[in-house]
């Protein structure tokens, strides 16, 4: 009987591997050029690129760790910053009181319209504002009983820093009895009011106030004190 047989492995052939022994065969290599390994050459390239590798790796995750701790303290460092509280910082200077910066002062005498009722006379004063937020007159009066003030203009009325304003006075006296015939330091009290305060303040006006306040009292009541004297 002919046939063929196997052919058999001739010169420059070899017989081919299973997967499961080319599996065996290369792991089985790995661990004997592993740099580790019992028998393991330690001076091949592959071993020193091997070790230098893990040198690189160690180092890296030291810096990261170094740069991770310096980023949570500053970070740290900007909370704590930003929470504490900046008193001295945030805190703005107060405006100054009213009666500070405010200044008042007399003019002299002022002749009434025709028309105005007896016993009435009336001055003119200049009120001034040196600095700070604007200043609101609210009231003006004098400390004599028997004696009405009014002004003009009336108040309320407002004086920036940095500016002056007339005022005109107008009394008129009603009752000549309850008023001085001679007046010493004669005062007007004015109630101002800006951003940091109210306050009523008297203003003293002067020698030359006192004296023709004076004089307009006596002429006011002059002819009261006639008909005294006749009676």
């Amino acid at each position: 009987m002919s046939g063929v047989g196997p052919v058999e492995p001739g010169e420059g052939t070899h017989a081919w591997e299973t997967p499961e022994a080319a599996h065996a065969s290369a792991h089985a290599s790995v661990r004997a050029n592993a740099p580790d390994a019992p028998g393991a050459d330690a001076s091949t390239p592959a071993a020193r690129l091997l070790r230098g590798l893990v040198r690189r790796h160690a180092a890296h995750r030291r810096a990261a760790s170094a740069v991770l701790a310096t980023a949570v303290l500053l970070a740290g460092g900007g909370y704590l910053y930003a929470t504490r509280p900046h008193e001295a910082e945030q805190a703005a200077p107060a405006p100054p009181f009213p009666s500070q910066v405010v200044d008042v002062s007399y003019l002299g005498e002022v002749a009434v319209p025709p028309g105005t009722r007896p016993r009435t006379f009336a001055f003119d004063i200049v009120l001034g504002v040196e600095s700070g937020p604007p200043v609101t007159v609210t009231r003006l009066a004098q400390p004599y009983l028997g004696l009405s003030l009014a002004s003009t203009p009336r108040a309320p009325f407002r004086t920036k820093a940095g500016s002056a304003r007339k005022v005109v006075i107008t009394m008129r006296v009603t009752e000549c009895g309850k008023v001085p015939k001679n007046v010493g330091l004669p005062f007007v009290d004015v109630t101002l009011r800006n951003a940091r305060a109210i306050q009523v303040h008297s203003f003293i006006l002067g020698t030359r106030y006192a004296h023709d306040l004076s004089a307009a009292l006596q002429v006011a009541c002059s002819n009261e004190s006639s008909n005294h004297q006749n009676a």
